[in-house]
């Protein structure tokens, strides 16, 4: 019988392939155990309550995480849970923001294999590991320090929730768009609307014109 230490692995995120693919990657591995898949946070606390100790393999923007609080709360809820951020895009204010929240493990959802496994490996053993076009954002960062993006304004992902809204897709068709949950959607949709501090789709699409996000020749409101 192998004495060989096993790691809970839990998935938190709503985008099929990648969750299928993580799946069938990690499943074959001999030296960790899926303790769970959600694409849910209410969901999520239930596996960790179980898991004790691990990884938590998770993307923020793809997840109903009420903003990088969220995952704060996680770190310190659950301090034997490791967190490995594994992502499609990441904006300078939010990667400032995982960094102070603690997460140093973060990688682009085009990592290859080899990648995964080493990202892996580093957030269980305490080490840090960034794709290398993050780590040159952090090198920039450093260089920049006053160029950081103010983490009250919109994400890259956010922005584009925006033009979708602004073309006139309900909650319902841009969760069909952009491969993730209608509540996630509901979520982003609720935070943007409080951070521009609107009240409807034609008050956001006016503050996109003006905030040069979208061509106003495009939209009459």
């Amino acid at each position: 019988m192998s004495t060989n230490k096993v790691d809970n692995l839990i998935i938190a995120d709503s985008q099929y392939l990648v969750v299928e693919a993580l799946k069938s990657l990690i499943g074959v591995d001999e030296r960790y155990l899926i303790a769970g898949v959600t694409d849910n946070q209410n969901d999520l606390y239930k596996i960790l309550d179980n898991a004790q100790c691990g990884l938590l393999i998770t993307d923020f923007s793809n997840i109903d995480y009420d903003g990088l609080d969220d995952l704060k709360n996680i770190r310190e809820k659950y301090p034997k849970i490791s967190i490995l951020i594994l992502t499609n895009v990441i904006s300078k204010a939010e990667f400032a923001g995982l960094t102070k929240a603690g997460i140093k493990n973060i990688i682009y959802k085009t990592a290859d294999k080899e990648e995964l496994f080493n990202a892996i490996e580093s957030a269980l053993k305490g080490k840090k590991h960034y794709s290398d076009e993050i780590l040159d954002m952090f090198l920039d960062l450093n260089e920049n320090k006053y160029a950081i993006e103010d983490p009250k304004h919109l994400t890259a992902s956010e922005i584009e929730i925006v033009k979708l809204i602004a073309d006139g897709l309900t909650t319902k068709e841009i969760a069909a768009k952009r491969n993730i949950s209608y509540h996630t959607v509901n979520t982003h949709r609720k935070n943007i609307f409080k951070k521009v501090e609107v009240s409807n789709a034609s008050e956001l699409t006016m503050h996109a014109i003006k905030s040069g996000w979208i061509e106003n020749i495009e939209y009459y409101i």
